[in-house]
């Protein structure tokens, strides 16, 4: 990739376009290697589950994940109403001093984790109209895309599958109806559970990937952590690239014929 070939979220620019999540490590030492070997510049955190700062006395992730070194993204899992998770966003902001990007999601029950779209959108007219930069976990649904994106949304980010099962990108199409239409980017969320679908995922055109389980969860977290990064490196290239039509046959050899040695009269055959 070029160096110009940026992302950029709420007005800055990131040369990674890997976002990785902070829970489900062994230890707050792990989440850090594996943040280095991902080469991400923006962590997710569940500020409902971990602790930075509001817990005294409890291991300080920001010990480890320095606002310094990485943008955090607070994020609201665990939240299953739209007054639940601005509640969690404006503590987010005080515990680190007005920041105001954040990731929003509002989940629909405990079991599949899917959003809850009418909740989601309700939160997110609350966070935007408050002065949040709001990047929001939703359906894979166009429409509700389009209108998250309306209401002010820095970035939309549609699942690919549930979170946390590693089914890959089970509906490229809405995936590729999206992301015709955005103008914020794209930034494919949950349900990626290795390499080659973080690179289909690039490679349709999203923006960005965000994952957490995915790493934390293999067997090596710190070199899927690296795969994931080549993986979607690759797939970013491949699409800025332009990959070859597809052909049911083609006759068109692969290799050019003009001046090939052929036999000659007489010749052994």
């Amino acid at each position: 990739m070029t160096t110009q070939d940026t992302l950029t979220i709420a007005g800055r620019a990131y040369s990674s376009r890997l976002l990785v999540g902070t829970g489900k490590y062994k230890d707050f030492e792990e989440t850090r290697a594996a943040l280095d070997a991902s080469g991400t510049e923006i962590v997710t955190v569940a500020i409902r589950r971990t602790n930075i700062g509001q817990n005294a006395g409890e291991p300080n992730l920001l010990d480890y994940v320095p606002p310094s070194k990485f943008t955090l993204l607070p994020n609201t899992a665990g939240c299953y109403s739209a007054d639940d998770a601005v509640r969690t966003l404006r503590l987010a902001r005080e515990l680190l001093d007005g920041h105001d990007l954040v990731k929003l999601e509002v989940l629909g029950d405990p079991h599949t984790l899917f959003p809850n779209m009418p909740e989601t959108l309700k939160a997110t007219k609350t966070l935007v109209d408050e002065g949040f930069k709001v990047m929001v976990y939703c359906t894979d649904d166009p429409i509700q895309c389009r209108m998250l994106e309306d209401m002010g949304a820095v970035a939309v980010m549609p699942l690919a599958s549930l979170i946390g099962s590693g089914m890959g990108i089970l509906n490229p199409w809405n995936l590729r109806l999206i992301i015709d239409q955005a103008r914020v980017p794209v930034v494919v969320d949950a349900g990626v559970g290795t390499a080659s679908d973080a690179a289909i995922a690039m490679e349709l055109g999203c923006d960005a990937v965000l994952m957490n389980t995915a790493i934390a969860a293999a067997r090596d977290p710190i070199l899927m952590a690296s795969a994931m990064k080549k993986g979607v490196e690759a797939g970013r290239e491949a699409f800025l690239a332009g990959r070859m039509p597809k052909k049911l046959y083609s006759g068109a050899p692969s290799s050019p014929t003009d001046g090939l040695i052929t036999a000659g009269p007489g010749s052994a055959k």
